[in-house]
């Protein structure tokens, strides 16, 4: 199984972020035009939450406001799982499932360096289960032969 950091050469190093200071309204356009479903919520150079599709749709309407007039800190997440340039998909698949997330930003010494997603996670399973796939069948193919 691949490490994050394998994960990350293949996808690449971007990082959309967004402030908390920020709209929700210019949150939802960088998602849209970004094609995304999380911007990592930076303070500086230091990252302070996450907002995801699902903190809109779950939170917003709560406020009762326009989303123009809405903070990304009002309806973002502020505790974020992170992970290693080290931990496999493996791991990064465990903690997506047991906390119901879809989003996880790598974190290499304090600083932000990629973040995967669900989708980027089961790619690379998918990836490896053909891999294995064609493996058995050139041994089937091969041995049949013998």
């Amino acid at each position: 199984m691949k490490t994050v950091r394998h994960l990350l050469q293949e996808k690449g190093h971007t990082v959309v972020t967004i402030g908390p200071e920020d709209s929700v309204f210019d949150a939802m356009q960088k998602m849209a035009t970004s094609n995304i479903g999380a911007l990592l919520v930076m303070k500086g150079e230091k990252p302070v939450g996450i907002l995801t599709e699902r903190d809109f749709s779950r939170k917003s309407y709560l406020l009762e406001k326009p989303v123009k007039d809405t903070l990304v800190k009002e309806i973002m997440t502020h505790q974020v799982a992170y992970v290693d340039p080290d931990n496999t998909n493996e791991d990064c698949m465990a903690l997506v499932t047991e906390m119901r997330i879809r989003h996880l930003p790598v974190l290499e010494e304090g600083k932000i360096i990629g973040m995967l997603s669900i989708g980027d996670l089961v790619k690379d399973a998918i990836s490896q289960h053909e891999f294995v796939i064609q493996q058995l069948e050139r041994y089937i193919y091969d041995t049949r032969e013998i």
